[in-house]
């Protein structure tokens, strides 16, 4: 847990937010990156502009172009070479919308597409086609996905996503889970989100309090990739979600260059289980068009696994699955 940044005034963390890096060459400045390094970045970056907070940056090592937190967030000119199989559609979004910013691919669960606003743009990111501009639930502020869901008892579990729902405020949050406890069929809020990872300072006071005293039963979702993510300052921020007893679950996916080897992934469990979260799903890559560089093919994901498999006890290993479209669950590999 090295390496992490040192805080001296305490800000908002929209203020962190905002201070962000958003300029390729900028960033690689800070790094102490060269200029041969740059040169490939603006074009990708005019395709899917870069972000990253200053938190998450002061994470990567300096002067290392291949430093695998950094190889998530650079854009980098193999995202502009056209791929066969991979698509802006990659796990079939686009087919299973039911209005109002949700979709619905398994039964009894539903996700609403809450924001198409994150903290950091992730290269591999599976929605970074999605046309937020007219599906984003916000644009209707609640009413309409609310409205969807009255209409459909069988749903009792509600999964918030997007972009990433905890980069709206607590306000928003708040006016948004209020409508969704007041449906009586709804049992289950889970909260996916990036944030905590890459801006600690959101987990706010107010938003502890909100998810702990909700009627729904309230699970966080994580994304960790690299074991370097979870810090000193993630665990402190994800603690007092640990003593409410709330559930906390990491989703990883396997990229090349940045956890494609066994002693990265099973440091990995082993941290995140330390901060109290369990690993839960090690996703293969979805076939976004300008992520094809990070694919691990199946054949080596499955030796991976399994010598995770003979690394870990069974509760620190993840499943190693696949989101196929149409199919009735996460595809097992």
């Amino acid at each position: 847990m090295n390496g992490e940044p040192l805080v001296l005034i305490a800000e908002t963390w929209q203020r962190e937010l905002a201070k962000g890096f958003r300029d390729p060459g900028e960033l690689l400045v800070y790094l102490g990156l060269a200029d041969d390094v740059r040169d490939q970045t603006h074009q990708a970056a005019a395709a899917f502009p870069l972000r990253v907070p200053r938190y998450f940056a002061d994470l990567m090592r300096h002067g290392d172009p291949a430093d695998p937190l950094l190889r998530q967030i650079l854009p980098v000119a193999e995202e502009l070479v056209s791929v066969p199989g991979y698509v802006a559609d990659p796990v079939g979004d686009l087919g299973v919308s039911i209005g109002g910013g949700l979709l619905q691919k398994y039964a009894g669960r539903a996700l609403l597409v809450t924001t198409g606003a994150c903290a950091v743009h992730c290269r591999y990111c599976f929605r970074r086609h999605y046309p937020y501009g007219t599906d984003a639930a916000i644009r209707h502020r609640w009413k309409a996905p609310l409205e969807v869901l009255s209409g459909r008892p069988d749903i009792v579990e509600v999964i918030l996503s997007g972009g990433d729902p905890l980069s709206l405020s607590d306000e928003n949050l708040r006016a948004l889970i209020n409508g969704l406890e007041g449906l009586p069929h709804l049992r289950r809020l889970r909260i996916h989100s990036r944030l905590p990872i890459v801006l600690p300072a959101r987990m706010t006071r107010d938003l502890i309090e909100m998810l702990s005293r909700s009627r729904l039963v309230v699970s966080l979702v994580v994304h960790v990739n690299h074991p370097r993510e979870v810090t000193l300052r993630l665990g402190e921020a994800l603690a007092p979600l640990r003593r409410e007893g709330i559930v906390m679950l990491n989703q990883s996916v396997l990229l090349a260059g940045v956890n494609d080897d066994p002693q990265v992934l099973a440091k990995l469990s082993e941290r995140l289980f330390d901060v109290g979260v369990l690993p839960y799903y090690l996703h293969q890559l979805d076939p976004v068009a300008g992520a094809a560089h990070f694919q691990v093919d199946d054949d080596r994901a499955r030796a991976l696994y399994e010598s995770l498999r003979a690394r870990l006890p069974g509760y620190l290993v993840p499943r190693l699955v696949a989101d196929r479209p149409g199919s009735a669950a996460k595809v097992p590999l």
